[in-house]
């Protein structure tokens, strides 16, 4: 199944996003409950690669401290990923995937920003205080479900 974008267009390659993108904003939905979960996925992962022989050939004769390791940037797993919460992945396994919806809220140009919009959608759709209609149960790994008398 297809993110649904911003305009409510299909998104199924990284080059449906806009320009700069670094990740975005998502809310997948359960269908027959209308429970939903809102979290935030990045595009790409940088990872550090041990560097090669042919490599370290490069640095031959330069003065210093040469590099061991290199940046790699791969696309991350943005167009399979189903979310992370356990609540939500025990649903999903016990139905078929045509009762829930993927649409992506907002995209961010930054990892900072990614956070903060987060963070604010979280807030602002009150996903702690309405765990009938969320299956958030924290935020940022500081604010929690339980922590509220609902």
């Amino acid at each position: 199944m297809e993110w649904i974008g911003l305009k409510g267009e299909p998104i199924s390659t990284i080059t449906d996003f806009p320009d700069n993108t670094f990740g975005f904003i998502y809310r997948i939905m359960h269908k027959p409950t209308g429970k939903a979960y809102i979290g935030k996925k990045v595009l790409y992962y940088n990872r550090k690669v041990k560097l090669t022989k042919k490599d370290l050939a490069l640095y031959e004769g330069v003065v210093g401290r040469k590099p061991s390791y290199k940046l790699a940037i791969k696309e991350s797993n943005w167009l399979t990923y189903w979310g992370s919460n356990k609540i939500l992945k025990e649903v999903m396994e016990a139905e078929p995937l045509e009762n829930f919806e993927r649409s992506i809220i907002k995209t961010a140009s930054t990892k900072k920003l990614l956070t903060y919009y987060e963070t604010q959608y979280q807030f602002v759709h009150q996903v702690l205080e309405k765990p009938e209609e969320y299956f958030n149960d924290n935020i940022l790994g500081k604010f929690f479900t339980k922590d509220f008398d609902v």
